[in-house]
């Protein structure tokens, strides 16, 4: 099941209106939860043991960045349930957007975080595919010459390895999914599968070459211990939806949404961004990007969540968006 909140007055000229962006996230939590109350919908969700992290999209600087506004609602809730604001751990793989898009750690409360090349990354946490990477720097396994007076070439420093960042293994137990709604070249979309499991690893560009490399492994990924079963909520903030030349800001491919979607089945929110996504390209005369989004539909025929439209269920818990 999918829930949507829409209100117009959500975002105005790319100025996001908090009071309303809040009353529209209390409201999808409490509906996917089954909750009466806020507090409860959190508390079913989170206890005091777990170590809370809120995983955003910090890569498209001011306007594109996940909006902090999303991201308050979120803490607001947690701390009505009880919840410590200053245990709670923002991230990205990156935090050069937060800046520009308004966030303030010591304001807020919460903590930001980023992942350190190489020491960022957990050797222990390790993901295998078929498909060989070429290692850069940052990568944990990249070694410039291993102690040679040469450096190692092209072909030595490839690995079909890839290790997860230690703040996904080791540092939160528990994840609420915040992505923003995106295409992705190479991927098709940004959306909830992907935002917590490519940016949360080094080696990750063999899978984000397009068509026909790796399909099946952002779901694979998903399905990893380190990071589906974390996952307890997922929120998207389609605020601002961009249906090309995502995750980075392009305004001139941006909707004014003002929609959010949240709900526990991560591929069913993709699958159904995705064919509203696909709806502004056809639009717009640009290619159709379902095929590189391929595995939203392998996704959940590995039983992640539901991929076939017919059979997702949409609950507006506010008015419905325009199509």
């Amino acid at each position: 099941m999918v829930f949507i909140a829409h209100d117009p007055d959500a975002i105005i000229n790319y100025r996001v209106n908090g009071p309303v962006v809040r009353d529209m996230v209390d409201r999808l939590v409490m509906a996917a939860t089954g909750q009466p109350t806020l507090a409860k919908a959190w508390a079913s969700l989170i206890s005091p043991e777990d170590k809370v992290g809120i995983k955003i999209s910090a890569a498209g600087g001011e306007l594109f960045t996940t909006h902090k506004e999303v991201v308050n609602a979120i803490v607001e809730g947690l701390a009505a349930a009880g919840y410590p604001r200053g245990n709670i751990v923002v991230w990205d793989r990156s935090l050069g957007g937060l800046k520009e898009a308004g966030y303030n750690q010591a304001k807020e409360g919460y903590q930001l975080k980023s992942v350190a090349p190489r020491t960022g990354y957990d050797p222990k946490a390790v993901f295998s595919a078929p498909l060989m990477g070429r290692l850069v720097w940052g990568d944990l396994d990249y070694h410039p010459d291993l102690g040679s007076s040469e450096p190692l070439s092209d072909s030595e420093n490839t690995s079909n390895v890839s290790h997860f960042c230690r703040i996904l293994s080791s540092e939160v137990t528990k994840i609420i999914n915040v992505p923003v709604m995106s295409n992705i070249e190479e991927t098709g979309i940004a959306g909830c599968l992907y935002n917590v499991t490519i940016p949360n690893i080094d080696n990750w560009r063999r899978f984000a070459q397009g068509i026909g490399f790796g399909a099946g492994s952002i779901a694979e990924m998903y399905a990893d211990p380190n990071v589906g079963k974390k996952v307890v909520l997922n929120v998207m903030d389609g605020l601002l939806a961009q249906y090309a030349g995502g995750p980075g800001s392009q305004p001139n491919y941006s909707v004014h949404y003002a929609t959010v979607y949240a709900g526990k089945d991560p591929v069913a929110i993709d699958a159904v961004a995705l064919k509203r996504l696909e709806q502004w390209r056809g639009r717009s005369s640009l290619p159709a990007i379902s095929q590189t989004a391929d595995y939203v539909k392998i996704a959940g025929q590995m039983g992640l969540g539901n991929a076939a439209p017919n059979r997702i269920e949409i609950r507006n818990v506010g008015r419905a968006p325009a199509e």
